[in-house]
């Protein structure tokens, strides 16, 4: 595991010039983000060329923590931690990178950004070290010189950590940030070449090998793989710089359950892709690009008549936001949008109810029946006129409702980990297989 000291240490940069490297060099390697970021996992799948999952200890158990890790692993795992090591939910380590790393006994590097710092580093790095009983064994340091590098080492040596190496400041392989984060993987134009340069600092300035010999050898836990029947139902899958935010074990899990997974951009693609018994319209950023997405009527018919004419559809976030009458960009200019949920949205100047919730059924629905419980995310600027209220969110004593949902439907704010109630991802299938019934039997 790769851990900050905080936010903004260099955790992902630091990351990215790993993987290139380990990438380049033909090893096989998985990666993992701690929390439910999804902007960091498609830096790692961009770098990787393979799926990067997520593994969090406030949707998951420690068992379905651990069954996801070993599931998806190759020969080496990497993961990136969130935020500082210790900092979870509300002053807790409850879903930290402590957390995680204690889960699944990962021995942990931390990333210091050290710029301007002297022997300041030496205290904080051992105020890590001491706060609680850790797995943290390294420390690369992020934004130094060489010389400044070789005065860093020699206290890591005093304190009793292993020092292996350091990344310097390089403007080339600078990664913009916007609102939610990083700017995303699909809309660097030059990204690989970031990703070439940084991997060609790595083996100049970080002790690869050291790093490699820390990774953990540990005994891996069996899991038996789910056998259902393959691509008996087909579901769309909302994919292009607009909507990119998924988990990817919930995709992995839907196939295991027998769904075929079927891309199509809502930007650029006439309609929805022919004989799909399901729909998901991820998170994203359709306010940046909701001019294309207004001027594609063809798309929005297609999606406004496929819902109403009863396909199952799970919109979360900014596809949420998609399926409003209309939606304002960031500068407040106003676009029609698909226009099954009533009202507008538009960009606030803070995030909305952000953080870990548990969402609660008011009526049976496509998910779940009444009463029936999901832990969930939400991270957005944006808010709607009509948030919806079929689920009630909950936290820290306080609640608000949360989505529409039908016997077709799931559209709100929050985004839904599939692992924290697989029963949500089963109802869904079994709504995609009735819908794929009465079609045929019509």
């Amino acid at each position: 595991m790769l851990a900050g000291i905080s936010s903004g240490s260099g955790k992902t940069t630091v990351i990215c010039a790993l993987l290139q490297y380990l990438v380049n060099n033909g090893i096989n390697v998985t990666s993992f983000k701690c929390g439910p970021d999804y902007i960091d996992t498609m830096f790692h799948k961009e770098v990787i060329g393979t799926p990067s999952y997520n593994l969090d200890s406030f949707f998951m158990d420690d068992r379905t923590v651990n069954y996801l890790f070993e599931k998806n692993s190759g020969d080496i795992a990497v993961i990136e931690g969130v935020m500082g090591f210790y900092d979870g939910m509300n002053y807790t380590e409850k879903a930290s990178s402590y957390d995680i790393s204690e889960i699944t006994n990962t021995p942990v590097i931390l990333v210091v950004n050290a710029r301007g710092m002297g022997n300041s580093a030496g205290a904080l790095i051992k105020g890590f070290m001491d706060y609680r009983k850790n797995n943290i064994k390294g420390v690369i340091f992020n934004c130094v010189s060489s010389p400044v590098y070789e005065r860093l080492r020699k206290i890591c040596e005093e304190i009793g950590i292993k020092p292996l190496g350091y990344l310097p400041f390089c403007e080339k392989a600078k990664i913009e940030s916007r609102h939610l984060g990083l700017v995303t993987a699909t809309e660097i134009n030059d990204l690989k070449e970031k990703l070439m340069v940084l991997a060609d600092t790595a083996a100049q300035t970080l002790d690869i090998n050291g790093i490699l010999e820390m990774a953990a050898v540990s005994e891996k836990t069996t899991y038996i793989k789910n056998v259902h029947p393959v691509n008996h139902i087909r579901i769309a899958v909302a994919r292009d710089k607009a909507f990119c935010f998924y988990y990817e074990d919930n995709l992995q899990l839907l196939r295991e359950l027998g769904a075929e997974i079927v891309e199509f951009s809502p930007m650029s693609d006439d309609a929805l892709p022919e004989n799909i018994d399901g729909l998901i319209l991820g998170g994203g950023y359709p306010e940046i690009y909701a001019e294309k997405l207004s001027q594609n009527i063809s798309m929005k018919e297609s999606i406004k008549n496929a819902v109403t004419s009863g396909l199952p559809c799970i919109a979360e976030c900014g596809g949420f936001m998609y399926l409003h009458d209309g939606m304002c960009d960031v500068t407040g200019r106003y676009y029609d949008m698909v226009g099954i949920i009533n009202g507008r949205c538009a960009h606030t100047e803070r995030l909305q109810r952000f953080g870990y919730i548990e969402i609660e059924a008011q009526s049976d629905n496509i998910f779940c029946k009444k009463g029936e419980k999901i832990r969930a995310h939400e991270f957005h600027y944006y808010d709607s006129e009509n948030n919806g209220d079929d689920f009630v969110a909950r936290k820290n004593g306080s609640e608000w409702g949360c989505a529409h949902t039908s016997e077709n439907l799931f559209a709100g704010f929050p985004h839904i980990h599939f692992y924290a109630n697989r029963k949500f991802a089963e109802s869904f299938i079994e709504h995609c297989e009735k819908r794929k019934k009465s079609v045929q039997d019509k």
